[in-house]
């Protein structure tokens, strides 16, 4: 039997509307748990939401209401972009749930026992936009502080510490040592980088006088948790009676790679005798029409719009192809239409309705059995078994993008041939060869999208489910027998049309979320 797959994105921090960074995170994660589930893993895949801190009770502060109430809002609207997007998690963890604080509350008294934790006076530099301490290796080039960080001051404070710097050498060995651990590559080397300078301890508490929204120390209840490692323990604390850890792969952003879950949490784990997850899968950013992407101009909240004016599959297939993973993206109205219009319309929303017309036109909406074997229909295999192959190497890296170049090839392809075989000239000749070749064309296409149709389910499941089921097969659930080439559409019933990708005039302006 396979074993589980443990997957997890990073839980989103509420404080603020769902924006493209959001949505891509989640959409990546949920393309690979399908594909994981079509391939036979017991996939259990977890998301959910970061609420505590302090700018989540300074916002509520603001807007006169308790911060459980303000977490709630957000936790519905959050849900809500899941449910848009179609994203077929198995677990919605929350941090203020009870599951979770007391997880995050034994691990504290544990580390506490060990003597890991220590209780210390320190000046040091606070970014109240990133709810962190600051050394002077954060600092830019220029010795000025960036962009990310806001406004930071110089704060003394009493706090707890986590001997973080005690594990600095195991930490680097372990990366050294696993590599696969950090993907792709260049973000390990990153890593790496950051580790050549000496760790400081972590501060762990923030003082109840300053920030009262978060889980209490169990030692000194005058103390809350810091965020992140409030945030961190999630993966472990919505699996701790399942039996699935460690998480086969945690998908986050780049900019909370370095230190939180690259050297934050293995070390938290290994310092409490946990394993640390097998694998963090690093991707990009996104700008919006060259711009950076900003709550302030709404432009990363506003790209959202696209799922409900193109439909959540067409979405979900652009932020996959455009985005190769580990490397940034640019989102603009340009390139959306293109790749709808290009990629999905014409390639293969038009593929298929030439089939059904020709279907129905010349064999009463019934698949004929192929008849022909020429070169035309044996390179047409050929390239399938070709792309397959690519296909599933890019996706053994999750790397979608790549993955769907190769299927594109093949959907090209298949048009090609269209075109080289003419079927539209074959089925007015009352030559008996040009009607076996006829035979062999719709039934070649046919097949060629019902391949097409399966592997593609985990991308656009509800626009490939209606493509199987308007050329006479049942939805794809799984992959096994179902990839090579056959003769498994010969008899299928087509519908008489079938509008996958219905035509959508480009917006003046970016739509509204």
């Amino acid at each position: 039997m396979p074993s589980p797959f443990y997957i997890t994105t990073a839980i989103d921090y509420a404080n603020g509307s769902p924006h493209l960074g959001h949505a891509y995170e989640k959409v990546l994660t949920d393309v690979i748990s399908r594909h994981m589930r079509m391939s036979g893993r017991k996939v259990h895949f977890l998301t959910g939401l970061d609420e505590h801190g302090q700018k989540v009770q300074q916002t509520a502060l603001k807007r006169g209401v308790e911060p459980q109430v303000l977490v709630d809002e957000i936790a519905s609207v959050f849900k809500g972009m899941l449910a848009d997007l179609n994203i077929s998690h198995d677990d919605y963890i929350r941090t203020t749930e009870l599951r979770h604080q007391k997880i995050v509350q034994q691990f504290l008294q544990k580390l506490f026992d060990q003597g890991l934790i220590y209780k210390g006076q320190k000046t040091d530099w606070y970014s109240t936009r990133q709810e962190q301490f600051l050394t002077d290796k954060d600092r830019a080039p220029d010795g000025s502080w960036p962009e990310i960080y806001g406004e930071v001051t110089q704060t003394t404070e009493e706090n707890y510490y986590f001997k973080l710097s005690q594990f600095q050498s195991w930490l680097v060995e372990h990366i050294k040592s696993h590599p696969d651990f950090i993907t792709p590559r260049f973000r390990q080397n990153q890593v790496l980088e950051f580790l050549k300078e000496p760790m400081n301890d972590l501060c762990i508490s923030r003082p109840k006088s300053r920030l009262t929204w978060g889980i209490e120390l169990p030692f000194d209840t005058a103390f809350v948790t810091y965020v992140w490692f409030d945030a961190l323990t999630n993966y472990y604390s919505a699996v701790v009676d399942k039996g699935l850890w460690p998480a086969d792969v945690h998908v986050i952003g780049k900019d909370i790679l370095s230190p939180p879950h690259a050297v934050y949490w293995p070390c938290m784990l290994k310092a409490l005798g946990i394993e640390p997850p097998r694998q963090l899968l690093v991707h990009g950013w996104w700008t919006v029409n060259n711009q950076k992407a900003s709550k302030s101009s709404g432009n990363a909240t506003n790209t959202l719009g696209f799922a409900a004016s193109h439909g959540a599959d067409a979405f979900r297939f652009y932020l996959c192809r455009e985005m190769v993973v580990g490397q940034d993206a640019d989102f603009s109205t340009t390139t959306f239409e293109n790749r709808y219009k290009a990629d999905l319309g014409n390639n293969l929303g038009n593929l298929v309705n030439r089939l059904l017309n020709m279907v129905g036109r010349n064999y009463g909406g019934s698949i004929p059995a192929a008849a022909a074997d020429e070169d035309l229909e044996k390179n047409l295999r050929q390239l399938w078994s070709d792309s397959i192959k690519k296909y599933d190497e890019s996706f053994t890296e999750y790397q979608v993008s790549h993955a769907l170049e190769a299927l594109w090839v093949f959907i090209s392809a298949m048009n090609a041939y269209i075109e080289a075989r003419a079927p539209w000239k074959l089925a007015k000749s009352a030559d008996a060869a040009d009607r076996a070749r006829l035979d062999s064309c719709l039934a070649h296409v046919a097949e060629g999208l019902r391949l097409v149709g399966t592997i593609l389910t985990p991308v656009m499941p509800a626009t490939c489910d209606k493509l199987l089921v308007n050329i006479g097969r049942p939805v794809a659930t799984h992959f096994e027998g179902q990839l090579t080439w056959s003769a498994a559409c010969t008899g299928s019933k087509v519908a008489e049309k079938c509008i996958l990708f219905p035509p959508i005039e480009a917006p003046s302006e970016t739509p509204s979320a």
